[in-house]
Parts: C-alpha cells; structure tokens; sequence
C-alpha cells in the first residue's frame, strides 16, 4: 500500500544527505573503498577548468582526500573503471553486474559506433604481446578532426573491445586510459556469473536506496535501457514481501526500505557547513529529483552558448546545511595560484548571516587548496553579496 510521506521535507533532505555520504566524511586507509560502494559509484568526467569531477566527488566524501588514492584504489582491485549511467568508477564488489552490458555489445549491440573487427583483433593481439598500452601507442590510419567522438580508428577499436569487457583500464596516466586484457588487470573475471534480468533490477534497487534513501523506479532505472518492466516487476516483489515500503510526494511514488523510518536512523543535526558540489556530483546529477526533493533548479552551462549562459560555464551548486542556495562559477588560475570565482549567485532569499559567511568562506578556501590554488579572487557577484562577503 503507498501512503503519504512518512518524513517532513527537511527528515527527507537530511536522509538523502546521510545516504549521500556528506555529512560524515569517510576516513582510513580504505575510506575510498568505501564511499564508492555507499554511493554506488563515481562519474568520470575530462573538463578541468578545475580539479576534474570524480575527484571533487570523492573530495567532498573523503576526509584530506588526494586524486592519488583514487588512483590506489584502482591498484589495489578495490575499484574498477566501466559504464554505470556514464562512463565511472565501480566498487569492486560490482564487477560481476558490469557483465550484463558486456556480454550485450559481444553479441553485436554497439556502444557508440560500429566495430571494426579485423582492427579490433590487430589491437588484441598487440596487446597481448606488448602488455599495457594508450590509444597514443597505436599509429592513426585516419583523419581525426578534433571533435570527442570522432576519434582515430584505433581509438575505436580500443574502446569497442574496453566495453565488451576483453579489455579492461589498467590505469590512468595524464588522464588517458592505460589498456589491458582483461583477465591481467582482473584475474578472476571469469570466474563471474552474469546476473539475470531479476538479480541486475535488484542490484540497481539496492544500490540506489543505499545512495539516495528514497527513489522513483525512474531514477532507480537512470538511463539503463529496457529496465523499467523488470524494475517494475522487482519493486512489485520486494514491496509484497515487505522488503520496501512506499510512499506518495508529488504525484510520484517513492521506495525506500523499511528501517529508513526507524526513529534512530534519522540524521543528527546537519553541520554549519557549506558544500561547494561537482555539477557531476551523485547528489545533482539527476536534475529533476533534485528539483523536487531539494526545490532547486540547476543546469550546467558547459553546453549552453557563451551568449546565454546565466551563470557561467562551470558552475557548482552551493549546498548550505540541508538546502541549496546559489550556484558559483569557478576556474583554477594555475599559473597564478588563484581560484576565481568568476561568477557567485546566492539566491535573493538568502539569509546573509555571519554563520553562512564563515562556512561559505572556509568552504572556498579549502576548495582552493583542493585545486593547488594558494589565494582566491570574487570576480563578480551581485553589490548585495559583494558588500557582505569582502567586509
């Protein structure tokens, strides 16, 4: 049965923000282990105007976080690099579910353009005998013209064979993937057993509610293709064994597990403490949910036309306590040292309070150091916020 939310909107905020990782930074030698498998995984993404998404992700989980441990991670077999919604690092525990959308594109579905298998082999077979190689090591037999998706063909033929799982990233170096087959990076790959249609529905059951608390079976299926029969189905299953309850905001039904509505699971106070988040971050990236669970509204403006852009080309969304309250666009200055806040828009409703100020301006500081920066400038912002952040 759905009943009506069992939660007041600010219980609800403050659950999403504890199943989101942020308001207890993980600590020790595994903290990255771990916070991969409480959100469920990372985004990868190559904008660097500053310090690249999936770091800021982990930064703002990780207690003295360095893109170095990321790094470690992956070496220590406690993640791994595949497709979640997009391209992202995985848990070590979920190797076995990256399998489904393997073993789909090595029985012909493509992934982005269609494989070439006599180069497919070529690159293989060079692999198998060399060892770990970059797209760079292979000698173009194309044009490139510069766009992201019109890579060299062996570029291609790399990536065709990375996500039908016969190859796998071995490493990261300067960004570019470093490949290798896949049972040198992963030995025991063979021993997984694909899941089925059931056990792959359940698995994103699971891992959404773990990350997000509460969740629609459209934001549980977040662009997974042909999953929303089959979550369907398992909602349908968990719900009458009592594995899930549900309840109404909306007009949309949102799941989450029972124990979610003990008492002594609910979140302590929220700290005085502003998050500076990653466009890219688990807790934004599915825009509609955030509008309706936290009333704010973002875009990132990386695609928008410079002309039209409100905000910037690379805004962050400010999270206060439990509530947004404003976007920043930001730029790491290497040479100079100098993070810029190009552009600082705190909504109009906004209590500009000296609580707010001494965390927005820790928050900014410890973002700059973050980024290799020594010193931060306010580039623009309205006379309002200007007048009360600079006195």
């Amino acid at each position: 049965m759905t009943l009506s939310c069992p939660f007041s909107p600010k219980e609800l905020r403050q659950l999403v923000l504890q199943h989101q990782g942020l308001l207890q930074p993980a600590s020790g030698k595994a903290a990255v282990a771990e916070v991969l498998k409480q959100i469920s995984y990372v985004q990868l993404d190559s904008i660097y105007v500053v310090e690249r998404a999936h770091h800021h992700v982990l930064y703002n989980r990780v207690k003295n976080y360095q893109p170095k441990l990321l790094d470690k991670a992956l070496e220590q077999k406690q993640s791994f690099e595949y497709w979640s919604h997009a391209a992202a690092f995985l848990p070590a525990e979920d190797y076995r579910f990256s399998l489904q959308r393997k073993l789909l594109l090595q029985n012909g579905n493509n992934h982005w353009f269609n494989p070439e298998q006599q180069l497919m082999n070529e690159v293989l077979t060079r692999i198998q005998a060399e060892g770990p190689l970059k797209a760079s090591d292979f000698v173009s037999s194309g044009q490139k013209n510069g766009a992201w998706w019109d890579w060299q063909p062996a570029k291609q033929a790399l990536e065709q064979l990375f996500m039908q799982g016969k190859l796998m990233v071995a490493r990261r170096d300067k960004f570019q993937k470093v490949y290798d087959l896949a049972e040198r990076v992963w030995p025991d790959h063979h021993q997984h057993l694909p899941p089925t249609d059931a056990e792959f529905a359940d698995y994103l059951i699971e891992r959404c509610l773990q990350s997000q608390a509460v969740a629609t079976v459209q934001q549980i299926g977040y662009l997974r293709k042909n999953m929303q029969l089959v979550l369907k189905q398992q909602l349908k299953q968990q719900l009458e064994q009592g594995r899930l309850q549900s309840f109404l905001l909306d007009g949309k039904t949102y799941y989450h597990r029972p124990q979610l509505a003990l008492t002594n699971k609910l979140p302590n106070k929220v700290p005085n403490k502003v998050w500076l988040l990653s466009p890219f971050d688990n807790l934004v990236i599915q825009r509609d949910r955030l509008k309706q669970l936290f009333n704010f509204d973002y875009q990132i403006e990386v695609y928008v036309p410079a002309a039209k852009r409100q905000i910037g080309y690379y805004s962050l969304p400010i999270l206060y306590k439990d509530q947004f309250i404003g976007q920043v666009d930001v730029k790491a200055d290497r040479a100079s040292k100098t993070l810029l806040l190009q552009h600082l828009v705190l909504d109009e409703q906004v209590k500009l309070t000296d609580a707010l100020k001494a965390a927005l301006l820790k928050a900014v500081l410890d973002y700059a150091a973050f980024n290799g920066c020594e010193t931060w400038q306010l580039v623009k912002t309205s006379a309002r916020t200007r007048d009360w952040l600079v006195s």
